[in-house]
């Protein structure tokens, strides 16, 4: 157990764990204007250009070292993999305001069952699903306008050219393990990469397939939609093509130990120069009707998913005019469904409603 100790301090810095990583410096920039920021990270030397740059303090939290941190803060960040829940929990022992945008849907079941046995006394946001919530930010947009869904369903089209931190494809990992899905009001268990189809992403016609993500988890929860489904395909068809064909071989079964890791990371990790973030959203009425919209994001991935983590900052602080709920929500809960698609278009984001 560690002895972290996060304390709130209205006054004090937002801190942001991870702050000087891909989409920890995205959200850093994006938060300069509105908050003084403590970047926290491995190695405080690698954030100095990021801090520069946005008059951030720096410190040292390396979540695998046994040291404890201390800081008093108005609010924290999460947006590096927090395994072993430590920045939840010095969060939650400190009644500080918290948003985590790195957990896959496990990560974040696992998260509730800590945040049930330490309540919160402040907004917790765990803002997970893709792209930092904003799938879910904009599925709840679409939803509030048709007055209720009865299905959502999500197509990502990953930009393999794209700037990306090892942990955006951490996804690969979990490829080989079935996942539970809602789907017409019934629960069933779904295999990775199946249910192949080809959608039109942004005018790129894509092809995609199953991937387990938290909002198919949340969705049915918050919205109360019969189904929730998400797909991803890639910039490149040959690259999809070839992950499908693994996933016939079994790969992805007998594969998935550590002694794969490298490997199995291999296939997507080739971070590029930088490339367009783009998903699509289609949502059914409950009463009839539909929305579609499609998100794209010319800076990229790592920018969009910290633009959700800057609209779930602006949540749990109220910067939004909204008073922050105290406990645990998620993103398509949490905000007014009208504001969203403004504030992702004052961040850059183009959201093209049909």
């Amino acid at each position: 157990m560690h002895d972290d100790d996060i304390q709130t301090d209205p006054a004090g810095p937002v801190l942001v764990a991870g702050g000087y990583g891909t989409v920890g410096a995205e959200l850093a920039r994006l938060a300069a204007g509105d908050w003084p920021l403590l970047l926290t990270g491995r190695t405080p030397e690698r954030g100095r250009e990021v801090a520069a740059a946005t008059g951030a303090e720096v410190r040292r939290w390396d979540l695998a070292d046994p040291e404890p941190f201390r800081a008093r803060v108005r609010a924290v960040v999460g947006t590096v993999n927090d395994p072993d829940d430590r920045i939840l929990r010095a969060a939650l022992r400190g009644g500080v305001p918290y948003v985590d945008v790195t957990r896959w849907t496990a990560r974040l079941q696992r998260a509730l069952a800590v945040a049930a046995l330490t309540p919160p006394r402040a907004p917790v946001l765990l803002s997970s699903a893709w792209m930092g919530g904003v799938t879910a930010l904009v599925a709840a947009a679409l939803a509030d306008e048709l007055g209720g869904a009865a299905s959502v369903e999500i197509a990502v089209r990953y930009d393999l050219k794209d700037r990306a931190g090892a942990d955006s494809v951490e996804f690969m990992d979990r490829l080989g393990l079935d996942y539970e899905a809602t789907e017409g009001g019934e629960r069933r268990m779904v295999v990775p990469l199946s249910d192949a189809g080809s959608v039109a992403v942004g005018g790129h016609r894509t092809k995609v397939a199953r991937i387990d993500t938290p909002e198919q988890f949340t969705l049915p929860l918050s919205l109360g939609v019969d189904t929730a489904t998400t797909r991803i395909g890639f910039s490149s068809a040959a690259s999809t093509s070839a992950l499908l064909a693994l996933r016939r071989t079994g790969f992805f079964r007998w594969g998935r130990g550590d002694r794969f890791t490298k490997l199995r990371r291999s296939l997507l990790y080739a971070p590029g120069d930088g490339g367009e973030a783009r998903f699509r959203v289609d949502v059914r009425g409950r009463a009839g009707g539909h929305r579609s919209a499609v998100v794209s994001d010319p800076a990229g991935q790592a920018h969009l998913t910290a633009v959700g983590a800057w609209c779930g900052l602006r949540r749990v602080l109220g910067a939004d005019g909204s008073p922050p709920p105290v406990g645990v929500a998620f993103p398509e809960a949490a905000p007014a469904p009208r504001d969203v698609l403004p504030a992702l278009e004052s961040a850059g984001v183009a959201v093209d409603v049909t």
